[in-house]
């Protein structure tokens, strides 16, 4: 866009005033001209008609003398600014308003024709070579008892016709220079409104396309335009966003996978150098393999979180039954269970409740909510999961009255590996990516998942599916 679309839009501006003023120099002109012509021909043969039924006819019937129709036609000439004849069909020039009536010295017009107008009735030009000028001439004829006895024709100059054009179009050229310099107002609209912000959002562009997405700019504009530079300042910042957290996910996945790796080569270049005995091998041994389970579970859930969040995931739907699911959920952890002096209290809706959703995934995130119920939960306590049915859909509870999550951290715990101050402590194994999961497969569903969490009180986290009938 650099600069050619204002340069277009100000050749446009331009061309469009040049052929503005060919058009009013040559289409307008030729059609005002003809416009007067004719008006000026359409006075002039009513008023050659009115001649020729009072003054001419009288004279051809006998009834007025020459001199005195001279002295009508001359004061009608002088009016109409016209020059008046009567011809005889032959052509004779039997009187002219400009001269006066000379009997002896007649005047013939050599191949007079009064077919000359042909359908019209007048005719432009010199009339058969009587004057040095082009003349616009109406003809009326004189008749008596049904004969052609004459013509009355009068004639005026085509040149004081093109001044009179010519001062019409004068005010025409001013009229369109003044829209020329009015119509200015929408080339500064369009620079001020359109061009300007237009430069500024290109160069934004331009900024983000090398990577500066911190670069700032502003259009004070309420308009498509100020939607656009709004959208697209939007859109760096969260493509910032994203990058800080790209960075911040790989130092996380850095420190996760170096933590254990350390870990691990310090126990095994101490067993092989002799620091710790062959008879505590197994020990650290197992140490060790516990290490390499926490990175088998970190790599994982990375792997599962690549997968949900690739567009187009396809979802094995079935119908099934929550209840039966969440009952086998809740047995796994028997044992964990068993440990920590925690019971899982089951408040299902039915017997029976099918819902249609990925069995699989659904399960993974009962299993990943239990799991931190159970990590967070204080000995000798209870969780407790519970259904709901509402309208065509079935809310899945998850609720625990452990250490809660401090109302800073509520909205942050679905970032990945994102752990609260208070979670870190008893969540060492953890890879920080069990609710980013638990979310991305509850929206891949186009369902919600909530969390409702008071500091010292407790945690739930309520899903939602769809239910079916069955």
């Amino acid at each position: 866009m650099k600069r050619t679309l204002y340069l277009k839009f100000v050749l446009a501006y331009f061309i469009f005033a040049f052929f503005g003023f060919i058009v009013v120099a040559t289409i307008t002109s030729s059609m005002t001209l003809e416009h007067m012509k004719r008006e000026r021909a359409d006075t002039l043969y009513k008023e050659a008609l009115l001649i020729a039924d009072s003054y001419a006819a009288d004279l051809y019937n006998s009834e007025i003398t020459l001199e005195s129709v001279w002295r009508q036609i001359e004061s009608i000439g002088t009016f109409v600014d016209a020059s008046i004849w009567i011809l005889n069909p032959s052509g004779l020039i039997v009187l002219d308003s400009s001269s006066t009536p000379d009997i002896e010295n007649t005047i013939t017009i050599p191949n007079f024709s009064p077919t000359i107008t042909g359908d019209s009735f007048y005719t432009v030009g010199n009339f058969w070579g009587m004057f040095d000028e082009e003349m616009i001439s109406a003809f009326a004829p004189i008749t008596s008892q049904y004969k052609v006895k004459g013509y009355v024709i009068i004639h005026t100059s085509m040149q004081e016709l093109k001044r009179s054009c010519d001062s019409l179009l004068n005010i025409s050229y001013i009229t369109l220079v003044i829209l020329f310099l009015l119509s200015l107002i929408i080339l500064l609209f369009f620079t001020e409104m359109v061009y300007l912000p237009l430069r500024k959002i290109t160069h934004a562009t331009e900024q983000y396309a090398a990577g500066n997405f911190r670069y700032e700019f502003q259009v004070d504009s309420e308009d498509e335009i100020g939607y656009l530079a709004a959208s697209l300042a939007y859109m760096a910042s969260e493509v910032a966003k994203g990058e800080d957290n790209q960075k911040r996910l790989v130092a996380n996945i850095s420190h996760d996978f170096r933590s254990p790796l350390t870990s691990m080569r310090g126990y095994l270049e101490a067993m092989l150098d002799g620091t710790i005995p062959p008879e505590q091998h197994e020990k650290y041994l197992r140490v060790v393999l516990n290490e390499t389970d926490r990175l088998t579970k970190l790599t994982n859930s990375l792997l599962t979180l690549n997968n949900l969040n690739t567009r187009g995931m396809i979802l094995d739907r079935t119908d099934f039954d929550i209840n039966r699911i969440i009952k086998n959920t809740a047995a796994s952890f028997e044992g964990t269970c068993r440990q920590k002096l925690i019971s899982i209290e089951l408040v299902l809706t039915g017997d029976e409740m099918f819902v249609n959703a990925d069995m699989v995934k659904i399960q993974q995130v009962l299993y990943n909510l239990v799991d931190n119920a159970i990590k967070f939960s204080h000995k000798n306590s209870s969780i407790k999961i519970e259904t709901t049915e509402k309208s065509n859909k079935l809310f899945v509870s998850v609720k625990d009255n452990g250490i809660g999550i401090p109302a800073d951290s509520l909205k942050l715990i679905w970032n990945r590996f994102y752990k609260t101050d208070l979670s870190r402590g008893k969540d060492k194994r953890g890879t920080g990516l069990g609710l980013s999961i638990t979310r991305e497969i509850i929206r891949s569903h186009n369902e919600n998942i909530n969390v409702i969490s008071t500091e010292g009180v407790g945690t739930e986290f309520i899903f939602t599916l769809e239910k079916c009938d069955k």
